[in-house]
């Protein structure tokens, strides 16, 4: 028990709703799901995709094409899932690179990806969750979503909204049998937004896998652990101490080239926010 009346979910036998799982982190976390007993739904916006992974997975989950920029689509896909334990959003984009340089299309395009669909899906499933008295929801946040650098304004946005959501929706639920968590990935390796620039980072400066990523989601389903940060030590005490000053934190940021790698990921990213 953690607080509350909350019930750890093991993951057996769960259904579990994961957005974003046509592509970067989505593909990490079905396996470790489906490999936990899970009755995986995929969703994403791209149907190849989707299908790949679910021959991959032996053809268990069931696949729901979603695109969450849509209006209503977070509500739509809800309605399609039907009854759901675990919610696990993960879809994102990654609206980075200076405000000004956002069209106010890209603009609403993260909000609504990023922040609005879980929102609105959270919304939806919550109800059924309380009936039962007990569910999980969890929200893969980011680093960004606990101290924002320079190119990160609209993505830290979005992470920072995301995270102030979970904190308030975490005490509406508490004594309802449901849990919720947030995810906070630093970069991740090999799959996922940062990894497809082939930006090159500051010396010092360490990853994560997906598979790590994956294992945090899990771990915060099944112990309803609030918060977890995936990331390096370094970067895991850097955000603690943004959380107290700022200031000297942004200041180290930029000794430590933060400027020159925001511009680099923005570039690269370009064609995907």
């Amino acid at each position: 028990m953690v607080g509350g009346s909350f019930r750890a979910v093991q993951i057996k036998g769960q259904t579990v709703l994961l957005t974003g799982a046509s592509g970067g982190l989505g593909g990490a976390i079905a396996r470790a799901l489906d490999g936990g007993g899970a009755r995986v739904l995929l969703s994403g916006r791209r149907e190849e995709a989707l299908e790949r992974l679910k021959d991959e997975l032996g053809g268990r989950p069931r696949v729901l094409v979603a695109d969450l920029s849509a209006p209503g689509a977070g509500r739509a896909l809800a309605e399609q899932a039907g009854e759901v334990d675990v919610l696990v959003a993960n879809a994102g984009l990654p609206a980075s690179g200076p405000i000004d340089d956002l069209s106010p299309e890209e603009i609403d395009r993260a909000l609504d990806v990023n922040l609005r669909a879980p929102i609105q899906l959270t919304r939806a499933l919550v109800p059924g969750m309380v009936a039962r008295g007990s569910g999980h929801m969890v929200f893969v946040s980011s680093l960004s979503g606990k101290v924002a650098s320079a190119g990160s304004t609209l993505y830290s946005a979005t992470k920072f909204g995301l995270r102030g959501f979970a904190a308030g929706l975490r005490e509406d639920v508490r004594d309802q049998g449901v849990g919720v968590t947030v995810v906070f990935p630093s970069f991740v390796s090999g799959e996922g937004m940062f990894a497809e620039t082939g930006v090159k980072l500051r010396r010092g400066v360490g990853t994560r896998s997906p598979e790590q990523v994956a294992a945090a989601v899990l771990r915060g389903i099944e112990t309803g652990k609030a918060e977890i940060d995936v990331a390096p030590l370094a970067l895991r005490a850097g955000a603690l101490a943004a959380a107290v000053a700022p200031g000297p934190i942004a200041a180290l940021q930029r000794r430590l080239g933060s400027h020159e790698v925001s511009a680099e990921i923005a570039d690269a990213q370009r064609l995907k926010r």
